[in-house]
């Protein structure tokens, strides 16, 4: 997000880089860690931080997206040359892609939905840490989120959760918006 322009005109305006549009450059080891403290600075009830974040990039997403494509083939059999491309791409898409990762857990006085809460603030907030550095971010999680072989590939530990994974880059791609919901349809006045 520039200086010129106020939080609240990004938050009007605020939409996703659709992932096949988002390519290099992406934040170098200076620029990341600030997204990334940024995006960790949520409302947190009981200081637990109850999320963890992996980076993903190089040669490791590239790894991934074989790992993805064998489990694929593993359940579906057959798969058409796109569709194997679009495993093999999954996690290179973008120079780099972040794990939101929820580590909540039961707890004796913060509610476990509250905690689950607080991952997801961190993968809004960083969207819009990239923003504010100048990169374009999309927040997804796919099938490889749900299932325990490619959880197991992303280092995602038993009793864990993908809140998101934020792909990041750059793009000159202009975003059409999608449809939102009127106010009027979804607000009640108790």
């Amino acid at each position: 997000m520039s200086n010129d322009v106020k939080l609240i005109d990004y938050l009007r305006e605020r939409h996703s880089t659709p992932v096949a549009q988002i390519k290099g450059p992406g934040p170098d080891a200076s620029e990341l860690e600030e997204i990334l403290t940024s995006a960790t600075r949520v409302p947190d009830h009981g200081k637990l931080a109850p999320w963890r974040l992996v980076v993903y990039r190089g040669d490791i997403c590239k790894a991934l997206g074989e790992t993805f494509l064998e489990i694929a083939l593993q359940q579906n059999g057959e798969m058409t040359d796109a569709a194997k491309d679009a495993e093999l791409a999954r996690f290179t898409r973008a120079p780099l892609v972040v794990g939101v990762i929820s580590t909540a857990a039961p707890h004796v006085k913060i509610p476990e939905w509250e905690q689950v809460l607080s991952a997801g603030a961190v993968c809004l907030n960083m969207l819009m840490a990239c923003e504010a550095r100048g990169y374009v971010a999309n927040w997804r999680t796919e099938w490889v989120a749900y299932d325990d072989k490619a959880l197991k590939a992303l280092g995602v530990n038993d009793g864990e959760k993908v809140a998101g994974f934020i792909h990041i880059g750059s793009s000159d791609f202009a975003t059409p918006d999608r449809p939102r919901p009127q106010l009027a349809d979804i607000l009640t006045y108790a």
